[in-house]
């Protein structure tokens, strides 16, 4: 049994005469611990696929089954709680809470789920020490540098470990050397045993991984092991 597995997936919008295909029949199996980049270009399906991974949409058509359940005929509610107990996401754009400290971020997730006082700060002092902010976990957002800022974003993802990190351009907004920081943490976590389901545009950036799914007008048209 696969950890994820997508078969024939598509999602249509304006169904019609101008409907757009943002996945045109897309299957897809990733294995629990695989390292995968999904790489294509603007407009090429990777986001509307990053979604449907992510649990964030629902496809249009088709089947999704995540560690054997179909996901693909939840509820919102359903979906949420799979999301927060299996995915942790990285986004681009950080979207760190500006009036909270790094461990505040970290924490918010956590009490989302519940968890106690005691715990919440357990797990974020041990997620920001794990991503080298163990003295910045008083500061503000804007009291960091993008890296910075980003690692906070990780620690937050990984928090309650969830067995899948799903990165979305996670260096996208950040110089080469924040950018190699951040894989860097990015392939520990994969070598700790986290699957890993990495989104970008960038050849360099996908050849860190293991298996690359190249995407191109809603469908997949490359999916090769990096060797």
């Amino acid at each position: 049994m696969s950890l994820i597995e997508i078969n024939n997936v598509k999602k249509i919008y304006n169904p019609g005469e101008n409907e757009v295909r943002a996945l045109d029949g897309v299957s897809l199996k990733i294995e629990n611990g695989e390292f995968v980049a999904i790489i294509g270009q603007s407009g090429s399906g990777k986001s509307t696929l990053m979604n449907m991974l992510g649990l964030l949409d629902k496809c249009t058509s088709g089947e999704y089954y995540m560690d054997g359940v179909d996901v693909s005929k939840m509820d919102d509610d359903e979906l949420s709680d799979i999301r927060n107990k299996k995915i942790g996401f990285i986004f681009q754009g950080f979207n760190l809470i500006p009036s909270l400290t790094a461990k505040g971020n970290v924490e918010l997730p956590l009490i989302y789920r519940g968890m106690k006082k005691a715990e919440r700060s357990e797990l974020s002092t041990k997620a920001l020490e794990m991503v080298g902010l163990g003295q910045r976990m008083d500061h503000l957002p804007s009291e960091m540098s993008g890296g910075q800022q980003q690692r906070v974003a990780i620690a937050r993802a990984v928090a309650a470990k969830p067995p899948i990190i799903l990165a979305d351009e996670p260096t996208g907004n950040l110089d080469s050397k924040s950018g190699a920081e951040v894989m860097k943490i990015i392939k520990d976590l994969h070598n700790g045993g986290r699957t890993i389901i990495l989104i970008t545009h960038d050849n360099e950036i996908a050849l860190e991984a293991q298996r690359i799914i190249r995407i191109h007008d809603g469908r997949i048209v490359e999916d090769k092991t990096n060797p």
